[in-house]
């Protein structure tokens, strides 16, 4: 866990595969990205291995794993099939996400009130294998109670809400929930993260939050990286990231 003066970034590259599979050729690879990013100042890297297999596959997972000195997180839902890879993969942690093939990217957070003991079965598994897991929640106390319950050693607060939000009143609402989340999940001793659609105009104030470790970026990074290159793009998130908390 971070100190209140220091926050981690995770790089998602999830997009990088994207653009590969757009043409089914062999460029760009993920495994080149992850190298850049944590050679520009990316604390791990994020990954999410999806059912449909639209961007990120197996051989890329197993690829980034064996990078020496790059902790990895596996984004996975809760299924039999990917928790058996999880296991075979042994990636640094795993963060389970709800899922749907229609989405063009997940929409809200995983329901882990609502779970009941199949969710808990599978944070076992994981952490069993020697895995730690993270839930990716909505920020309210009801799923980090849950969360706590079903044995999870991290949760990664869903942003998507705050960073959709139109009006300043609405962004303001917003970050008062993530902080509320935040400090109910400090309060239950979990490690807090944070993530989905921050970019380099609206990161600031999510990673000015003290009690938040990490956070996990993937789409703004990805796609500054297309104008001005990975290190740069990485770079200068981190660079936001940690002028918020001096």
């Amino acid at each position: 866990m971070t100190d209140k003066t220091s926050i981690l970034l995770g790089v998602n590259i999830d997009h990088v595969a994207t653009l590969r599979q757009a043409r089914g050729v062999t460029y760009p690879e993920p495994l080149a990205a992850a190298r850049i990013a944590m050679h520009s100042g990316a604390d791990s890297i994020t990954v999410h291995l999806r059912e449909d297999r639209r961007h990120i596959q197996e051989y890329d997972v197993f690829a980034i794993r064996a990078l020496e000195k790059t902790p990895l997180n596996l984004e996975m839902a809760a299924t039999p099939e990917m928790t058996d890879f999880a296991v075979r993969v042994q990636p640094h942690y795993c963060c389970i996400v709800p899922e749907k093939r229609e989405e063009l990217t997940t929409e809200g957070g995983l329901d882990v009130q609502g779970s009941g003991q199949y969710l808990e079965s599978v944070c076992q598994r994981l952490r069993d294998a020697g895995i730690k897991v993270s839930l990716f929640i909505d920020p309210r106390e009801e799923q980090v109670e849950a969360a706590c319950r079903v044995g999870a050693n991290s949760i990664e607060l869903h942003t998507g809400h705050y960073a959709n939000a139109t009006s300043s009143a609405e962004k303001e609402s917003e970050l008062a929930r993530i902080r509320q989340g935040v400090l109910f999940g400090q309060q239950s001793g979990l490690q807090v993260n944070a993530g989905h659609g921050l970019n380099y105009d609206n990161v600031a104030a999510v990673a000015a939050m003290s009690g938040i470790s990490e956070l996990n970026i993937g789409h703004a990074i990805v796609a500054r990286a297309v104008m001005t290159g990975m290190h740069e793009a990485v770079q200068s998130m981190k660079t936001i990231m940690l002028e918020s908390r001096s």
